[in-house]
C-alpha cells in the first residue's frame, strides 16, 4: 500500500522533525522543505498529498505560498502558526487553506486534523438515490454543479473551485430552499469529526460567492441567525 506524503513547510528544523517524527509513526512519508520559495519548486517533485505550512517563512511567506499554490492545485492545506488572531485566521483560510492550527499545538490534535482532512479527500461521495449513481449534478439556469468530476459550469464556462467550497455548493444546490445549521454543514462537508469552528463554514460560502454571483433565479442565500440555503425563486 502506498504510503500518502505529506509536506512540512516550517523554518523552525526542531518544530519540523517533531510533527515529521509524528506523523512518521502513523506511517506518512513526510518531506521537510524551511523556505516558502523551496515549498513551491518542491511541490509538483513530491507531489504531496497534504501541505502543513507555517506562516512567518524567510523570503516567501505562507500567504504566499498558500495563495501560489491555489493557482495550480487544490491540495489539502493545514497552517500551522503562532498568529492566532481571528484576522490571521479568516485571512488563511479565504487564500484556500482547509484547517487553521495555533502553535503551540498538541501532537494528538495535529494528527488528527491530518487524518480527518484526508479522510474527507479521500472519501467519495456517497449517493442518495439511485439517480445520483448515475448522474450526481445538479442543475439551475446557467449553473450546473457536478459531482462525479467535480465540475462548476457558471453561464457556460467552467469555474476553479476547490473541493470543499463545490462539495458545499452542490449539498446546498441539491435541496433548494432546504434552510441548514453551520453546524449541519460543518458535519456533512468536513465530517463529524472535524476539528474546526463554524467560521470555516462562512469562509468557504464566502469565497463561492466570489465566484457566483446572484442569479435572477436562484441565489446562495443567508438565513441571519441559523445558516444558510440554496434559495429557488421560480417553480422547478
Amino acid at each position: 500500500m502506498t504510503r500518502q506524503k505529506i509536506m512540512i513547510v516550517d523554518d523552525d528544523e526542531n518544530i519540523a522533525e517533531l510533527i515529521s517524527l509524528y506523523l512518521t509513526k502513523e506511517c506518512y512519508e513526510t518531506k521537510i522543505v524551511t523556505d516558502g520559495s523551496l515549498a513551491l519548486s518542491e511541490f509538483p517533485l513530491f507531489a504531496p498529498d497534504l501541505i502543513l505550512l507555517d506562516l512567518m517563512l524567510p523570503g516567501v511567506d505562507g500567504y504566499q505560498v498558500c495563495r501560489e499554490l491555489r493557482k495550480q492545485s487544490d491540495v489539502p492545506i493545514i497552517i500551522l502558526s503562532a498568529k492566532g488572531e481571528v484576522f490571521d485566521k479568516v485571512l488563511g483560510l479565504e487564500l484556500g487553506a482547509d484547517d487553521y492550527i495555533i502553535k503551540p499545538f498538541d501532537s494528538k490534535e495535529l494528527v488528527a486534523r491530518v487524518k480527518a482532512l484526508l479522510r474527507r479527500v479521500n472519501l467519495a461521495p456517497k449517493p442518495s438515490s439511485a439517480d445520483e449513481v448515475q448522474d450526481p449534478s445538479v442543475s439551475y439556469p446557467d449553473l450546473t454543479v457536478n459531482l462525479k468530476d467535480y465540475t462548476v459550469i457558471y453561464y457556460g464556462r467552467k469555474l476553479d473551485m476547490p473541493p470543499k467550497e463545490l462539495e458545499l455548493l452542490y449539498f446546498l444546490a441539491k435541496s433548494p430552499n432546504q434552510v441548514f445549521t453551520r453546524e449541519q454543514l460543518l458535519e456533512n462537508i468536513w465530517g463529524y469529526d472535524y476539528v474546526g469552528d463554524t467560521r470555516t463554514v462562512d469562509v468557504h460560502v464566502k469565497r463561492i460567492r466570489e465566484k457566483i454571483g446572484d442569479h435572477g433565479d436562484w441565489a446562495l442565500a443567508t438565513v441571519w441567525g441559523i445558516g444558510y440555503k440554496f434559495e429557488v425563486r421560480y417553480q422547478q
